[in-house]
């Protein structure tokens, strides 16, 4: 057993459930605490002066005075198994193109399909793995992977594939979702039917014969896939064991929102353009809201109305959107500051967005997401800091001192 003395530890909860409105701002804090983990459990915490004195000289200690602890993050929402960069559309971005305008270019999506398919399945985990190990290090304990850069059917699959490896291989809890339907290959640029017949009755079939994926996703926008593409998709996801996710509103206001909440899908990403209808429509749904605020930075977007959808009662997920693409980048620390600076949430909120919240639209709200009996020992030790709110304060400083996953540094 380990016992770990604490300065602070922080989002200490009894219940696991999707945190909503005010709730977003409760995170209870233990001070001058300690922590017990047996294996890769949590098997009791409270008060330091509670804790029996011979249960420190049976036990192997570790002193985190100065320091916070709190729930490894959770990251639901990322696309981290990717072939190469695209620094060069980071330029066109600085010239004045949109995304639009690159996508139509070959840019976007169908530049990373390209590469992809050109790169081996060895090579793709390799790649793939080293920033697994990098957002682990900034403090991600589970993580969703979505495949989409491959946009044919073997290509789906070795994305997948490499996913499964990474599962295989990490004691992370990772989550994989199938985004075939992610954009049109070029190939049928004139032919949409056919990609979605493709996706229905080649693509997800095989992933569910293999197990492969847990979610289908869809990037449900103009220019991409309508409503009837994204239905058919959906309810050929659905026939196979499936549930549904959704891109939605990112580049125009898109019905996304309303079409995610009528399928009651696990979640809507994205959100930077909704409106009062939309927050209407998710505070009568189970469909969570997940914000990828480092997106809208990337891309020069306005932000989700994160502080009105709270203060209307909503709750919402934060999660990375890391990507080749419109979000280089897996750094929640630095998406907590974002959240913070550019959409108005307190710390606190922030916290419970990117533990307890990403962790339920990663359906592991009895897993992680908190300091909870029982649950594993995924765990985030920040460097000595006078309060929490120093952590999204000091956006440009490392504030992790170490990370536990599953009981293991």
């Amino acid at each position: 057993m380990l016992i770990i003395n604490i300065k602070s530890l922080c989002g200490v909860r009894t219940e696991s459930k999707f945190l909503r409105g005010k709730e977003m701002a409760e995170l209870l804090s233990i001070e001058n605490a300690y922590l017990e983990v047996e294996g890769d459990r949590i098997v009791g915490f409270g008060e330091m002066d509670e804790l029996q004195p011979e249960k420190l000289s049976l036990q192997t200690c570790i002193d985190a005075t100065g320091q916070f602890v709190l729930p490894a993050w959770c990251d639901s929402h990322t696309h981290l198994v990717f072939a190469g960069s695209r620094e060069s559309e980071f330029v066109d971005k600085i010239k004045g193109l949109s995304y639009a305008e690159i996508a139509k270019k070959g840019g976007g999506i169908l530049n990373s399909a390209a590469l992809l398919r050109n790169t081996s399945e060895d090579e793709l985990f390799d790649q793939a793995w080293k920033r697994l190990q990098e957002v682990r290090a900034m403090g991600t304990g589970s993580i969703e992977i979505k495949s989409g850069y491959g946009l044919c059917v073997e290509s789906e699959l070795k994305m997948l594939r490499v996913i499964k490896r990474l599962k295989e291989q990490s004691d992370m809890d990772i989550k994989a979702t199938f985004l075939g339907a992610h954009a049109f290959p070029p190939e049928y640029q004139n032919d949409h039917k056919g990609y979605i017949e493709l996706i229905c009755n080649e693509m997800l079939p095989r992933v569910a014969e293999e197990g492969l994926a847990e979610y289908v996703d869809v990037f449900f926008e103009k220019g991409f896939f309508d409503a009837d593409e994204t239905q058919r998709v959906i309810d050929a996801a659905n026939k196979v064991g499936l549930k549904g996710k959704l891109h939605a509103n990112q580049l125009t206001n898109s019905g996304g929102v309303q079409f995610g909440v009528v399928n009651n899908l696990l979640s809507v990403d994205h959100l930077e353009s909704i409106g009062e209808e939309e927050i209407e429509v998710l505070k009568e749904s189970q469909t969570i809201p997940t914000l990828l605020p480092s997106a809208a930075f990337f891309l020069r977007m306005s932000y989700p109305p994160a502080r009105k959808m709270i203060d209307e009662g909503l709750g919402v997920a934060l999660a990375t959107d890391y990507n080749p693409g419109s979000s280089p980048s897996g750094n929640i620390p630095l998406l907590m500051s974002l959240s913070c600076v550019q959409m108005k949430m307190t710390p606190e909120e922030a916290v419970n967005a990117v533990t307890m919240n990403s962790a339920c639209a990663m359906e592991l709200e009895h897993e992680l997401g908190s300091i909870t009996v029982g649950k594993k020992a995924n765990l985030v030790f920040t460097k000595p800091m006078n309060s929490l709110a120093y952590l999204p304060y000091a956006f440009g400083d490392n504030l992790i001192d170490k990370v536990m996953v599953a009981g293991k540094f």
